[in-house]
């Protein structure tokens, strides 16, 4: 065979393998980036609308805020939920939709859900497991997917949008400021990243940019606990997504809203003010513990309780 030839083939190999490539790239994000190529699980699990009976006297005027909290099963999640939707009991007109990254909800979330006494939804939608082998894992993002087609399909256009994490620490006084909210608006999150701080850059009351400490080429540089938005503006997009690439899930959901700088509203006092807090648990080990000699004390219902609520095996 003459060399050129050879260099013939060697093209036709290698265009061969590039096409192969590029194909089962396509197949696998659904020919756009992070986005599924299959129908994702999504299940209704329960739901409750009433006003927050912790509450004595609840405007009904005031803009619903539904705060999506994605989860998922580990020892410390029912400990997280507690904490996080105690703090929700004492903001009026709150609807609370946990997501968990699970094809079934856990018993002991659904009761809490009840007991708290706030107006609620109960998903779980688990992540695709295409997803589950990537090196940066997308965490969340199936859950909060979820949560996003039950907002826009049963949230009140004058509501308010708006993801805290099961870990997050917040002020209540931000639900009061993001209330308002009518297209989106952003403030700082402390306690994350190489700064300490994600935060947008305001000069005359209008957001010019961000102080993160991971860039990454993102257009909105932002954390998941940083921005809300208004429900209204939301479902007037052809199409609101979240895609599975970890790390740009914020800026592609914000990029789906087709959202400017000169659109964002800023809150928490020009965004000089921390109001939320990117906080994190420590991880405890899921245990198996030796019961031989407590069959006969408390300790054995105890451990069946820990179990039920996942903080052991």
């Amino acid at each position: 065979m003459s060399r050129q030839k050879r260099v013939i083939m060697a093209v036709i190999i290698f265009g061969s393998f590039i096409y192969i490539v590029l194909t089962q790239a396509v197949h696998i994000l659904g020919g756009a980036p992070g986005e599924p190529v299959h129908p994702e699980i999504r299940k209704f699990c329960s739901s409750a609308s009433r006003k927050n009976v912790n509450i004595e006297y609840e405007d009904t005027n005031l803009p619903v805020i539904y705060v999506v909290t994605p989860t998922y099963r580990r020892p410390e999640m029912v400990a997280e939920l507690t904490r996080l939707g105690q703090t929700l009991t004492m903001v009026k007109r709150i609807h609370w939709i946990v997501a968990e990254d699970s094809h079934t909800c856990s018993p002991p979330i659904t009761s809490l859900l009840d007991r708290l006494g706030l107006s609620y939804t109960h998903l779980a939608s688990p992540m695709p497991e295409v997803y589950r082998r990537e090196k940066y894992v997308p965490r969340g993002v199936s859950n909060r997917r979820a949560a996003l087609q039950w907002v826009q399909e049963n949230g009140e256009d004058t509501g308010v949008l708006y993801f805290l994490d099961d870990d997050n620490a917040i002020d209540i006084r931000l639900f009061n400021e993001m209330r308002s909210t009518q297209t989106v608006s952003m403030w700082p999150v402390g306690l994350i990243g190489e700064y300490t701080v994600s935060s947008p850059v305001v000069k005359g009351n209008q957001v010019v940019g961000f102080y993160d400490g991971w860039p990454a080429g993102r257009k909105f540089q932002v954390d998941m606990a940083g921005f809300a938005v208004n429900i209204g503006y939301l479902k007037k997009q052809k199409k609101v997504t979240m895609p599975y690439i970890a790390g740009h899930e914020e800026d592609g959901f914000l990029k789906s809203l087709n959202l400017n700088l000169k659109d964002i509203e800023v809150k928490a006092d020009g965004c000089t003010d921390i109001l939320v807090w990117h906080t994190r648990t420590a991880k405890n080990p899921s245990r198996t513990l030796r019961l031989a000699h407590h069959q006969a004390t408390n300790i054995k219902p105890l451990t069946d309780n820990m179990r039920k609520m996942g903080m052991i095996k």
